[in-house]
C-alpha cells in the first residue's frame, strides 16, 4: 500500500527524505511534461540522411526515444532510487547528426556504434571505480558552482524554448548573439502563454501551493490549446514555409492520430563500421569526444540535481552514486545500440524536484509515462515548449540561490567557479563549463603554490579537457577533416 511505513516507503526512503507519495507522483508528472519534448525533438535532430542516403525515420526515432527513456528512467528509479529521469542527450545527438552529415562514408549504424562503444568504455570506468573517484576529487566549491551553472542553464533553456530569448541571425552583422524576443520585441500568443505561465507559477510557488509547478504546466497547456484551436497559430518552423517568429517554438498544441510504435531501430548499430570507413585514429578521436561529453555532462547534472533535492550528505556524497553512474553508462550503450544516440540524466528532472520529488518513485512514474507516450503521442503534442518553460525558469532560480555557498574570496575557487557558472549557459553545454572550471582550478592552485590541495585525478581530468578543447587543432595536425 502507498502509505508511510509501507514496504515501498521503506525501499525508496520516501518518508526518510521528507517526501510523500503524492509529491513523488506529482514530481514524476512534472518531470515528464518538462522533458517530453525530446520525443518530438530527437527525430528532428536525427532526421538527416547518411552517406548511403538512408534516414532513421521520424516515427521510428520517436517511438524508440520514448521506449528507451521509459526503460532507463524506471531503472534509475528502481535501482539507483533517485528522481533523475533519462532520455536522449541533446548535446550528443546534435554532435552525432553533424558528424554523420559532414563525414562522407559514415552511416547512421556506424556512428551509433561509436556511441555504443563510448558507453561500454564509460561502464568500465564506472565498474572500476574511476568515475566515482573523479566525482569525489572535485572540490566542494566547484560542486556548488556546478549546481549554480546548471541552474542558469536550465533557466536559459526555458527562456529560449519559450522564444522569450532568441538568437540574432548571423546576417544581422552584430556581435550580440541573443536578443529579447524577435527583433527586440515580445511578439505572438505563444510568448503570452509563457509570460502568463511564469507569473502563475511564481505566484503559486511564493504562496507555497502544493503542486505549484505541475499546476503551472497544466494551466499553461490549457491556455495554449485554447489559443491554438481558436486562432490556428501554428509552429514557427514548417517544411516549405518561411519562418514564423510568432508561432510556437516547436510543438504546436495538436491532437494527432494514434499509431502503433515502431521499434525496428533497436539493435541496428554497427560498432566497427566507423573504424572501417574512417580509419582507427579518426574513429577513436570521435569516440573520445563522445565519451568525454557524456562522462562529465552526467556528473555535473547529477551533482546539481542531488544538491537541489537535498540528498547529498554532509561530506558531499550522493547515496547510491555508483548505481546512478552505472545506469547513466548503460544509457549510452542502450541509446547507441537503439540508434537514438546516448541517453543521459536530464536537467529537466529539476522540474520534478522543484515539485517535491526526492526519490526514485518519481522516476518510475516518469518512466511509465514515457512508455505510455509510445501509444499516446497526441497527449505529448498538446504540451508546447512555452507551457513547460516557466517551470524551468523557476527551478533555475532555486538552484542559483546556492551561489552564496561559494567562497568567492578564495580566487582559486572563485575564478574556476565563475567560469563554470558562466560557460554552462553561454556555451549551452555542461561539459564545457566543467572543463573550464577544472582547468582553471588546477592552474590557479599551481600559481598559488598550493598544488598539495589538487587531487591527483584533477590533473588527469584537466589534461583530458585540454585535449577535448583542442580536438580541432589535433584533427588538423593528423589530417582528419
Amino acid at each position: 500500500m502507498l502509505k508511510q511505513g509501507s514496504a515501498i516507503d521503506r525501499y525508496f526512503k520516501i518518508s526518510e527524505r521528507g517526501s510523500n507519495f503524492s509529491r513523488e507522483i506529482r514530481g514524476g508528472f512534472a518531470t515528464f511534461f518538462a522533458m517530453s519534448y525530446i520525443v518530438v525533438l530527437n527525430p528532428l535532430i536525427l532526421s538527416g540522411s547518411d552517406s548511403s542516403g538512408k534516414a532513421l525515420g521520424f516515427t521510428a526515432v520517436a517511438a524508440v526515444t520514448a521506449f528507451v527513456a521509459g526503460i532507463l528512467t524506471i531503472l534509475m528509479g528502481a535501482w539507483a532510487k533517485h528522481p533523475f529521469a533519462m532520455a536522449t542527450g541533446l548535446g550528443v545527438n546534435a554532435f552525432v547528426a553533424v558528424t554523420v552529415a559532414s563525414h562522407p562514408g559514415l552511416t547512421w549504424p556506424d556512428m551509433m556504434g561509436l556511441v555504443m562503444l563510448s558507453g561500454i568504455t564509460m561502464m568500465i570506468l564506472v565498474l572500476t571505480g574511476f568515475r566515482t573517484a573523479v566525482f569525489k576529487a572535485v572540490p566542494e566549491g566547484l560542486k556548488t558552482a556546478i549546481v549554480v551553472g546548471i541552474g542558469l542553464f536550465i533557466a536559459l533553456i526555458g527562456l529560449v524554448n519559450a522564444g522569450f530569448v532568441r538568437r540574432i541571425p548571423d546576417a544581422a552583422g552584430t556581435t550580440v548573439p541573443v536578443s529579447l524576443g524577435a527583433d527586440g520585441k515580445l511578439l505572438g500568443w505563444p510568448t503570452l502563454v509563457f509570460v502568463v505561465g511564469l507569473l502563475l507559477t511564481i505566484g503559486l510557488v511564493v504562496r507555497k501551493v502544493r503542486g505549484a509547478i505541475l499546476i503551472g504546466i497544466i494551466a499553461s497547456t490549457a491556455l495554449a490549446a485554447i489559443l491554438e484551436f481558436t486562432l490556428h497559430i501554428g509552429p514557427s518552423v514548417q517544411p516549405g514555409k518561411p519562418y514564423n517568429p510568432q508561432g510556437w517554438s516547436l510543438v504546436a498544441p495538436t491532437l494527432t492520430e494514434w499509431g502503433a510504435p515502431d521499434l525496428s531501430l533497436i539493435g541496428k548499430a554497427n560498432p566497427i563500421g566507423a573504424f572501417e570507413h574512417l580509419g582507427v585514429v579518426a574513429a577513436i578521436l570521435l569516440a573520445f569526444v563522445i565519451l568525454l561529453s557524456i562522462f562529465f555532462d552526467a556528473m555535473g547534472t547529477m551533482v546539481g540535481l542531488a544538491n537541489e533535492a537535498g540528498t547529498v550528505d554532509r561530506h558531499g556524497n550522493i547515496p547510491n552514486v555508483d548505481r546512478v553512474l552505472q545506469v547513466d553508462a548503460l544509457g549510452a550503450i542502450v541509446g547507441g545500440g537503439s540508434s537514438i544516440s546516448s541517453n543521459q540524466i536530464f536537467v529537466e528532472s529539476g522540474a520534478g524536484i522543484g515539485e517535491g520529488a526526492r526519490t526514485g518513485l518519481a522516476s518510475i512514474v516518469t518512466g511509465l509515462l514515457f512508455l505510455g507516450a509510445m501509444f499516446f503521442t497526441p497527449l505529448i503534442n498538446l504540451v508546447p515548449f512555452e507551457a513547460v518553460a516557466p517551470a524551468l525558469v523557476v527551478v533555475g532560480f532555486m538552484m542559483v540561490s546556492q551561489v552564496g555557498k561559494i567562497e568567492w574570496s578564495d580566487w582559486g575557487i572563485g575564478i574556476p567557479a565563475f567560469l563554470t557558472i558562466a560557460l554552462m549557459p553561454f556555451t549551452y553545454s555542461i561539459a564545457n563549463g566543467l572543463g573550464a572550471g577544472f582547468i582553471a582550478y588546477t592552474l590557479i592552485r599551481t600559481f598559488q603554490g598550493r598544488t598539495k590541495e589538487i587531487h591527483p585525478l584533477m590533473w588527469a581530468v584537466a589534461a583530458a579537457f585540454l585535449l577535448f578543447f583542442g580536438i580541432g587543432p589535433v584533427e588538423q595536425l593528423l589530417g582528419i577533416k
